[in-house]
């Protein structure tokens, strides 16, 4: 089995894989101050309730983009299963070639996405990522990552909105059932959510566009890229576990070379 790590900036993602398989999964908040000792005890506790005996696990992946976290991860990964975790970064061999003007600013969410779409569909595709920034990446029929987007998170908006204003309060995140709003909570979640569903899907059309190609696969990941998958027919499929698939495909990948 496969442990996989995805730390973002608002949480920490856990998945337990057997091959193609998620087992379990588990989240942990990443703001929240733990050592190495406490990350070890959430590993235990989480592969106890899915009743994994750490011997059983063959590898560790850790895809992170708060470095601050590796080494605390790392140490509490050697604790529990006596070895390093495969730390995925822009040198690591994930089957896309990144062409950006600096690869070394790739972050490895992104890379795990790309690497996950890329394998499933085997020909070009926009993968989104809606996270605490929403992030559009476009990978090539011949596997290259030249292009990305990158926009204020859907809750960040929200948030801003409220954070910002004396009287407006907080609202859920949902897409609202008409665009005509007679109260204020209304009124907000139709600027807020459908104003962000038509920027995704401006720039969706933009990309396709000045790239010629209209038919590219729309893949769409993250929290509330539920949110705004159901409401849009640009994006074609919303996986919230692409990271530990592309995690999978890149662990493969590594050991098929023998770096690993």
């Amino acid at each position: 089995m496969l442990l996989t790590i995805d730390t973002g900036n608002t949480n920490i993602a856990i998945g337990l894989m057997d091959g193609d398989r998620i087992v379990d999964s588990f989240r942990l908040m990443t703001k929240t101050p733990r050592t190495s000792d406490e990350f070890m005890t959430f590993l235990y506790s989480f592969l106890e309730t899915a009743g994994v005996r750490p011997e059983e696990i063959d590898d560790i992946v850790l895809s992170s983009v708060v470095p601050k976290l590796n080494y605390t991860l790392s140490a509490a990964v050697f604790k529990t299963f006596g070895r390093k975790p495969l730390i995925i970064d822009h040198e690591t061999e994930t089957g896309i070639t990144v062409a950006i003007d600096n690869p070394r600013e790739v972050g490895a969410d992104l890379l795990v996405d790309m690497a996950a779409a890329y394998s499933r569909v085997q020909d070009s595709c926009l993968v989104l990522d809606f996270g605490t920034a929403t992030t559009l990446t476009y990978v090539s029929k011949d596997a290259f990552f030249r292009y990305a987007v990158i926009c204020p998170g859907l809750g960040i908006s929200a948030n801003v909105l409220t954070d910002n204003t004396a009287k407006l309060p907080e609202i859920e995140i949902r897409v609202p059932e008409s665009s005509l709003a007679s109260n204020t909570v209304d009124a907000m979640q139709v600027g807020v959510v459908i104003g962000y569903i038509g920027m995704i899907e401006t720039i969706i059309r933009r990309m396709k566009e000045e790239l010629h190609d209209p038919d590219c696969r729309v893949i769409a990941t993250g929290g509330l890229g539920r949110v705004v998958s159901s409401a849009t027919d640009l994006i074609d499929e919303y996986d919230p576990d692409l990271a530990y698939h592309g995690m999978r495909v890149i662990y493969d990948l590594m050991k098929k070379a023998g770096r690993v």
